[in-house]
């Protein structure tokens, strides 16, 4: 016997014109917050910044691959990754089928993570993926970005990250899981959990793997000039998570507790 609340035609039809309302709100809301993150400051990018491609060494200008509009996604995929992080690997699942269309409207999807590109090129290979992937190792782009942080700032307690102070050695409640329906605070080496889960699955261990963060970054370019237009991280990528959005419109929602997901080749393995 179903737990949940059942009822008729009639009563479902009601609560669902009434939920309509509560979605035609959010919706302008989103509306307005596009408005306001298009009207953000721009700022010049005076730094140089080199990457490994496929086409060869390329700088952030080359990277918009002649077009006005650049979107970068931080991929968690350090150096010492055997594979990249399982979370971006299914939000990048979704890349292939709209980056097509964004070319097409004057915008560059592209990857950056700093494992070398021969790594890179090997597991998108793996996960048949097409879109264009540059490498950053070498450049402060990452570091400068907010998405890598080094030995030595974990050392020292504090990291910068989704625009707050964090003590990565602090113990901090739980609030959600990866970018998932609960973001939880990124955890010390001791305290396994999820985090030592998705590192394990990444081939590192959580010091390592939380050196790296997720995140997405916007650009322009105009004149010749390259501007830094917006960034976002942690639950402001969650909308970028394709499979979370049909979730939501699911019967039973996320229904998670913990880390579910695999990358899409390690379902139905032991």
């Amino acid at each position: 016997m179903t737990t949940h609340s059942t009822g008729t035609r009639e009563e479902w039809l009601a609560a669902r014109l009434s939920l309509l309302e509560a979605e035609k709100e959010l919706t302008r809301r989103s509306d307005e917050l596009a408005r306001q993150r298009q009207a953000l400051p721009w700022v010049k990018i005076d730094k140089t910044y080199r990457f490994d491609t496929g086409q060869g060494n390329a700088t952030l200008a080359d990277l918009f691959q002649g077009r006005s509009q650049l979107l970068i996604y931080h991929f968690m995929f350090g150096p010492d990754y055997t594979a990249g992080c399982p979370s971006c690997s299914a939000i990048a699942d979704g890349f292939d089928g709209i980056a097509v269309h964004l070319a097409n409207h004057d915008v560059t999807l592209m990857a950056v993570s700093r494992a070398p590109l021969a790594k890179l090129d090997a597991y998108k290979q793996r996960m048949g993926w097409r879109f264009p992937w540059a490498s950053s190792q070498g450049s402060d782009f990452n570091a400068d970005f907010h998405v890598w942080y080094s030995e030595a700032q974990q050392r020292s307690g504090d990291i910068d990250y989704n625009y707050q102070r964090q003590n990565y050695q602090r113990q901090v409640p739980a609030r959600a899981s990866l970018a998932g329906s609960t973001i939880r605070a990124w955890k010390s080496p001791a305290a396994g959990g999820p985090v030592a889960e998705m590192a394990a699955m990444s081939g590192t261990d959580v010091p390592t793997y939380t050196r790296e963060r997720p995140g997405v970054s916007a650009f322009v370019r105009e004149d010749g000039v390259v501007y830094h237009t917006y960034s976002s991280f942690a639950r402001g990528l969650d909308g970028l998570w394709s499979m979370y959005q049909w979730l939501d419109r699911a019967p039973r929602g996320r229904n998670e507790d913990g880390i579910w997901w695999r990358r899409h080749d390690e379902y139905g393995k032991q």
